[in-house]
């Protein structure tokens, strides 16, 4: 088996260091790709870092800048933002062979449209609720255990649905909580919920998560975000369990000391995921006919800060 990761970020050395932690035990292949030359030899010199705690572990991951170097993978995790998939689906395209599972563990819903991009592989779709935060390059603090859902939106045959079990099997045997699902589309817009009423607010405020439970107005915000999100939702057809504002509450207090995705970006005068979170809310909401004030303003309020800053968009 050869597994190969692309965008070796907060989340994407999260994954690449639970799947080293496996497959030093099973003697499957692992390998990152950066198209950024320098971070791929620095990579390469130090290896991946993983801190959980007070406790730091360093694996010796292989990274490549060249996919022609690599050739065709059986697992390809893509680890990178939802705005740059387009450009890293080219450009891994001499992997994307047939035989070849190509998972795509992006926030938000855009990313469900690459479904057809993929040449000849087949496409599966992750969520995950584990914190991540990136301390440097090649360098990633688990912020926050959470759950792993692996899934595909369509009927695949047994040879590309063996890959995914063996994926849910390495990232288990490397300390994640993973399960495969039926319903990972359902699992994609149950996390959405909770990014749209978390990711946005962070930033505009400048706070850790758990800071949105005692800043005036920031859970009214949150709860009609959150409602706008799943009027949209059940006008599709998607199944909507339990209370999406109690559960994104409840990922607030258990990730109370948590730096947001998007915060981290601002921080790192990056581009944020806006668009692919509150955004697709706003888009799908357009085309339904249903009125979002509140994500609308998230969005504008992030752009906002967007045009604040010249960013330099990273993967």
């Amino acid at each position: 088996m050869r597994f190969v990761l692309v965008g070796p970020g907060a989340l994407g050395c999260l994954i690449a260091s639970k799947l080293a932690e496996a497959l030093a035990k099973t003697g499957d292949d692992l390998l990152i790709l950066d198209h950024d030359r320098k971070r791929s030899e620095l990579i390469n010199s130090r290896g991946v870092l993983y801190e959980r705690g007070e406790k730091q572990t360093g694996y010796p991951i292989q990274c490549c800048a060249d996919p022609e170097q690599i050739g065709a993978a059986d697992v390809l995790f893509l680890c990178v933002k939802s705005y740059d998939l387009k450009a890293v689906l080219d450009y891994c395209r001499p992997l994307l062979v047939a035989g070849t599972l190509a998972i795509f563990m992006q926030n938000g819903i855009s990313h469900l449209e690459f479904k057809d991009q993929v040449g000849d592989a087949a496409a599966a779709y992750g969520c995950t609720s584990e914190g991540a935060t990136s301390l440097g390059v090649g360098h990633t603090r688990h912020a926050g255990a959470g759950k792993t859902f692996l899934g595909f939106l369509e009927k695949q045959d047994e040879a590309v649905r063996r890959l995914l079990n063996l994926s849910v099997s390495r990232l288990q045997m490397g300390g994640l909580v993973v399960s495969e699902t039926e319903n990972i589309l359902d699992r994609l817009w149950a996390k959405l919920f909770v990014n749209v009423g978390i990711n946005a607010l962070t930033a505009i405020h400048d706070c850790l998560n758990g800071d949105l439970l005692s800043l005036p107005g920031a859970t009214s915000e949150m709860k009609g975000a959150v409602q706008e999100a799943v009027l949209v939702a059940r006008d599709k057809g998607i199944t909507v369990a339990n209370d999406p504002y109690s559960a994104t509450l409840e990922i607030c207090r258990a990730t109370a000391a948590n730096i947001s995705s998007m915060r981290q970006d601002v921080l790192k005068g990056k581009k944020t995921e806006i668009d692919t979170i509150n955004g697709a809310v706003v888009r799908e909401a357009a085309g339904l006919g249903i009125p979002v004030p509140v994500n609308d303003s998230l969005v504008r309020r992030v752009k906002e800060i967007e045009d604040g800053y010249k960013g330099t968009v990273e993967d």
